[in-house]
């Protein structure tokens, strides 16, 4: 193996000089940051639009639940005709009209309500304006039902059950939504790193088997020590991409902040404005406080090894693979046959992590699936938050370091009889006759 570490030199610096390489390791970033400034850029010439909505309320009973907000004023209109006042709203250029017309039963109250407007109104301001009214006529019809709204407001019981292990650990629903989103985060992230690098790794096979170059090195090199040494030298080459982006993204959100005068702070929805007047609240505060301490809850140590450990383990099973691919085939339109057999392992780790560690994640299927080597590394990343024991997860670790080997032994035997084959498409028949090789 004393030819691996200039291999793994060779290819991550054929690699990061290459201009492409260069040039998406820079204008990724760039368009990143630009699509974000400007989503913030618009969003905040919407959020400084001021909309007032004039109310023609008939019936009487529900004008004064309507409150003014930052971007939102309500103008009572009274003793208007219908008319007067749809020509006034359309004069004045207003948002829109609300028109209550009376009604005798407060349930068919729906139908005698409409909202004018020039254009579609906002779906989170009817939804807003409907949430409202409703909360208003439920009170009148419990009074006009002989019904004491105050006592059964009083009387209303939140119930939010206590979860604790046996040893004493308390938990919460919000625990298992945080653990969730951290689990599947790192799954994400795994898969698509699989994707993105194991498919340069291919191209580069294909590359050099395409332009002969192959033939040059395979004389003083083995094929294993070939294949390893672009899996890790592509590795190496992805992380230092990522890194980039990482800084060079931090970087330009900072320049793109101080230049433009974009707040990102202010890239706020409807729903996130009705969100924080809410988060005044006492409940919502401790909802906060929980999630905060959900957070500090989480085996963050043992998480950061773990996706060490998996993410490597799982990117190295799955790279030989695509290296494999790279060398049994002579462009990447012949691939098409074999990447099925690769992508429905990741697929089907990623549906088990969200379909089933989020219902159970100590269920049969969730452990069976964790300890299988080809969806191992996404199941398992999920179901660490929820506490895996330390036995379970170096189990898994093991059986997928003995797969990855076996694996590279049997791409290593496809690899190096592939790569010196031209002009001929492979089938999974011809594949296991080179395996016998």
């Amino acid at each position: 193996m004393n030819h691996l570490p200039l291999i793994i030199k060779r290819e991550y610096l054929t690699k990061i000089r290459n201009k492409s390489f260069i040039i998406m390791t820079f204008l990724s970033p760039m368009i990143f940051i630009g699509l974000i400034a400007v989503v913030a850029y618009l969003s905040q010439l919407n959020n400084d639009k001021i909309r007032t909505i004039n109310v023609l309320d008939e019936s009487g009973l529900v004008q004064d639940i309507f409150k003014n907000s930052e971007r939102t004023t309500y103008n009572l209109l009274e003793n208007l005709p219908f008319k007067d006042a749809k020509a006034l709203t359309k004069e004045v250029n207003a948002y829109g009209l609300l028109h209550i017309n009376k009604f005798d039963d407060v349930k068919s109250a729906s139908n005698h309500m409409t909202f004018y407007s020039e254009e579609s109104p906002s779906l989170s301001l009817i939804s807003d304006l409907e949430i409202q009214i409703e909360k208003k006529l439920t009170d009148v019809k419990l009074l006009q039902n002989g019904l004491d709204v105050a006592m059964i407001n009083a009387s209303k019981v939140r119930v939010d059950i206590t979860q604790e292990s046996f040893e004493g650990e308390k938990t919460s629903k919000i625990d298992s939504v945080i653990k969730l989103i951290f689990g599947g985060a790192a799954g994400y992230l795994l898969f698509m790193f699989i994707i993105i690098y194991g498919n340069m790794i291919m191209r580069s096979v294909i590359e050099e088997k395409t332009s002969r170059i192959i033939e040059v090195i395979i004389s003083s090199v083995k094929p294993v020590q070939l294949m390893l040494g672009k899996i890790i030298g592509t590795s190496l080459a992805g992380i230092t991409q990522f890194i980039i982006w990482l800084l060079l993204g931090g970087v330009l959100m900072s320049v793109t902040s101080l230049i433009l005068g974009i707040d990102m702070a202010q890239m706020q929805t409807p729903q996130q404005d009705m969100l924080q007047q809410a988060m005044e609240t006492p409940e919502l505060n401790m909802k906060v406080q929980d999630v905060m301490a959900a957070f500090y809850n989480l085996p963050l140590t043992n998480l950061a090894i773990a996706f060490i450990l998996f993410f490597i383990g799982g990117y190295l099973l799955y790279s030989s693979l695509y290296a494999a691919i790279g060398a049994a085939v002579d462009n990447e339109t012949d691939t098409q046959q074999f990447m099925l057999p690769i992508l429905m392992p990741l697929i089907l780790a990623v549906y088990i992590g969200i379909f089933t560690v989020i219902e159970d994640p100590h269920g049969t299927v969730s452990t069976v699936f964790s300890f299988i080597p080809v969806t191992s590394p996404v199941v398992m990343l999920m179901r660490i938050p929820f506490g895996v024991p330390i036995w379970q997860q170096v189990l898994s670790l093991l059986l997928l370091i003995g797969t990855f080997m076996l694996t590279v032994w049997f791409a290593a035997k496809i690899y190096r009889v592939g790569i010196l084959m031209y002009g001929k498409k492979p089938s999974y028949k011809e594949l296991i006759k080179w395996i016998k090789y």
